[in-house]
C-alpha cells in the first residue's frame, strides 16, 4: 500500500449527492480461464473488475483495484467529475504476490465532501504507457454533526450454491442499494461462499431452471490460496456489483463461510470434499485472499498486525465497532461452562470492545456483529453463537456478553446499537432485563438483515437469558429458498443532523420497507 500524494491541491466541490462517476461500459471480466493474469499481454494494463473504496472516514479512505497484468497504480482525486483540478497518489506496484490486486490509501482529504476519484494503471516499465482510467466516487465523513449519517448493512453473498443468474439480472438488489446513494455500506460477513460451489443450474421446487454463472474455481470448495482468490473475485462478475462499489465505499467483516461452515481455531474437518482439513491453514489462506479484494485499513499491506476487528469514526453522531466473532473464538460446544474467558470474541478483542466503546464520544456506537445474540444458531449438538437455547443464568460464551453489557451499563454508555446478518432472514429484537434471566444490563436493540444473494432459511428461537422481544420478522417456512422465491433483505440506518434520532428501516429487494423503529439519542445501552 502507498499513500504518497504527488500534488497538493485536494479538490473541493458544492455539495453533489448522488453523483455517480464510474465507467457504466465496463466490460463483464473473462469467465473461467482469468484466474491468473497473463504476462505476455498486447496493449496497455486494464482494470475490468472495477474499483471500490473501503474504510471511509473525515480525511482519509482506501480504494482499490485490480489489474490484469503487472502495473503501477496510481489514483487521481478530484473534487469535481471534470478532475480540473486533481491531486496524484503514487500507489503500489501490482503483481502476482497480491493477485494482481492493490490497494492505496488516500489521506488529508477534506471531511464531509464528495470525492471523485480515477485509478490509471501504468506499465511498470513505461509509465506513459496507460489504460483506460476507471473511476468512482465516495463522500467523506462529515465533521459537523448537522448533515447526519445514512448507511445501509447485509450479507451472505452467493451462498447455497445461489450464485450470479443473468435470467434476473444478476445481483440486482444492488442496484437498489446503489439507487439509496447511502454514505456507505456495512457487509457483515460472508462476503463468499468458499465452502459452497456454484453449479452452471439448479432446478427449484416448482420446476423453474436457475441458472448461474460458473466459473473453475467455484466448482468445487475452496482449499488452496488460489481457489479462495477465485472465490472472492466470482462476485465482481456481476456489472451490479462493479457500479455499486464504484459509487459507495464499503466497511466489510468477515465470518464463517469466508472459510467454511460454523468454523472454529484448531478445527479439523471431517468433510470429505477436503483434501486440506486443518482449519487453521485454510483459514489463513481466506485471510489472505480476504485482505487482497477488500480495502480494508486493518488489514496487509497496511497493518501487518492483520485484524479485522476495528472502530470506524463516521463524525461526531457515529462510531461503527466491527468484530470478528470467528479468529478468536473457542470451539464450538453445549455451551455450558460456568467459566469461560475466551468466549466468541477472546480476551482481547473484549477489552479492546470495551475500552473503545468507553472513549467513544459518537451520540451513537453501532455494534456490527458477525452472529446474532439472542437467536439460537445450532451447529448439531453444539452451538455456533452465543446463544444456546438454556433460558436461565449466563453460560458459555453468553458469559462474555453479560460481561460486555454489565460494562456497558455501569460505564453509562449511550447509544449503542447491534447489526447483523448471518442467519438469512431478516428481524428486529429488543432485550429488555426485565423479562431477563440475567438483568445487570440496560436494555438495547438488535437488527437482523441478509441475505443478499444467498438461501433463504427458517426463523430461529429465542433464548431467554436476556429478555428478547421479537418485534418484527420476515421468513421463509423452510430452508434453503433461493432469491427467486424469497427476497434478499438488506437495512438502512438513518441519523437524523438535528434531533439526533436513529431510524432503523428493514428493506426487502425492490426497496420496500418493511418494518421502520426510530430510537432517541442519550439513552444508556438503547
Amino acid at each position: 500500500m502507498s499513500d504518497r500524494p504527488q500534488s497538493s491541491r485536494p479538490g473541493r466541490r458544492g455539495v453533489l449527492r448522488g453523483a455517480l462517476a464510474t465507467s457504466a461500459a465496463l466490460a463483464l471480466p473473462a469467465v473461467g480461464g482469468a484466474a491468473a493474469p497473463a504476462f505476455a499481454l498486447s496493449g496497455r494494463p486494464k482494470a475490468g473488475w472495477g474499483v471500490q473504496a473501503g474504510d471511509v472516514g473525515a480525511h482519509s479512505g482506501l480504494v482499490w483495484v485490480r489489474s490484469d497484468r503487472p502495473a503501477r497504480m496510481v489514483v487521481e482525486t478530484s473534487a469535481t467529475e471534470s478532475f480540473k483540478n486533481l491531486t496524484r497518489w503514487r500507489g503500489p506496484l501490482i503483481g502476482p504476490d497480491t493477485d494482481f490486486t492493490g490497494t492505496t490509501r488516500l489521506r488529508g482529504l477534506p471531511p464531509g465532501e464528495q470525492i471523485h476519484y480515477r485509478v490509471r494503471l501504468a506499465d511498470p516499465d513505461d509509465p506513459r504507457r496507460t489504460g483506460e482510467p476507471v473511476e468512482g466516487t465516495f463522500r467523506t465523513a462529515s465533521v459537523s454533526r448537522r448533515d447526519g449519517v445514512r448507511f445501509l448493512w447485509s450479507g451472505d453473498i452467493a451462498g447455497q450454491g445461489w450464485g450470479i443468474n443473468p435470467d434476473r439480472g444478476g445481483y440486482r438488489v444492488y442496484e437498489d442499494m446503489r439507487a439509496l446513494d447511502p454514505d456507505f455500506f456495512l457487509c457483515s460477513g460472508d462476503n463468499i461462499y468458499a465452502d459452497g460451489p456454484i453449479l452452471p443450474s439448479v432446478t427449484l421446487p416448482d420446476g423453474r431452471v436457475w441458472r448461474n454463472v460458473t466459473t473453475e474455481e467455484k466448482s468445487k470448495v475452496a482449499e488452496t490460496l488460489d481457489e479462495f482468490r477465485g472465490a472472492f473475485r466470482y462476485n465482481l462478475l456481476d456489472e451490479n456489483l462493479r457500479r455499486f462499489n464504484a459509487q459507495i465505499p464499503t466497511i466489510t467483516q468477515w465470518d464463517d463461510h469466508e472459510v467454511h461452515n460454523n468454523w472454529y481455531p484448531g478445527q479439523i474437518l471431517t468433510d470429505e470434499r477436503y483434501t486440506e482439513k486443518n482449519v487453521d491453514v485454510l483459514s489463513a489462506r481466506s485471510l489472505r485472499a480476504f485482505s487482497e479484494y477488500f480495502p480494508i485499513s486493518t488489514l496487509p499491506p497496511g497493518d501487518s498486525e492483520g485484524r479485522v476487528y476495528r472502530v470506524l469514526r463516521q463524525g461526531p453522531l457515529l462510531d461503527v465497532f466491527v468484530l470478528d466473532m470467528r479468529t478468536y473464538r473457542n470451539a464450538n460446544s453445549p455451551g455450558r461452562q460456568t467459566e469461560d474467558a475466551t468466549g466468541i470474541l477472546g480476551a482481547e478483542q473484549l477489552a479492546w470492545l470495551k475500552r473503545e466503546l468507553s472513549r467513544s464520544r459518537a451520540v451513537w456506537k453501532v455494534i456490527a456483529s458477525d452472529m446474532p445474540l439472542g437467536l439460537v444458531v445450532p451447529d448439531g449438538t453444539n452451538f455456533e453463537a452465543v446463544a444456546q437455547g438454556d433460558p436461565g443464568a449466563p453460560l458459555g460464551r453468553e458469559l462474555q456478553l453479560a460481561e460486555l453489557l454489565r460494562h456497558i451499563k455501569h460505564e453509562r454508555i449511550t447509544g449503542t446499537l447491534w447489526l447483523t446478518t448471518d442467519v438469512h432472514y431478516t428481524s428486529a429484537q429488543h432485550y429488555e432485563p426485565s423479562n431477563a434471566a440475567f438483568k445487570d444490563f440496560e436494555p438495547f436493540w438488535e437488527f437482523v438483515s441478509g441475505p443478499l444473494a444467498a438461501g433463504g432459511f427458517k426463523a430461529l428461537k429465542l433464548d431467554g437469558t436476556l429478555g428478547p422481544r421479537q418485534v418484527f420478522i420476515k421468513a421463509p417456512d423452510r430452508n434453503n429458498t433461493s432469491p427467486a422465491e424469497t427476497p434478499p433483505y438488506f437495512g438502512e440506518v438513518e441519523i437524523d443532523g438535528g434531533s439526533g434520532e436513529l431510524t432503523v428501516r428493514l428493506r426487502q429487494e425492490g426497496g420496500d420497507v418493511l418494518f421502520a423503529q426510530t430510537l432517541q439519542p442519550g439513552r444508556v445501552g438503547q
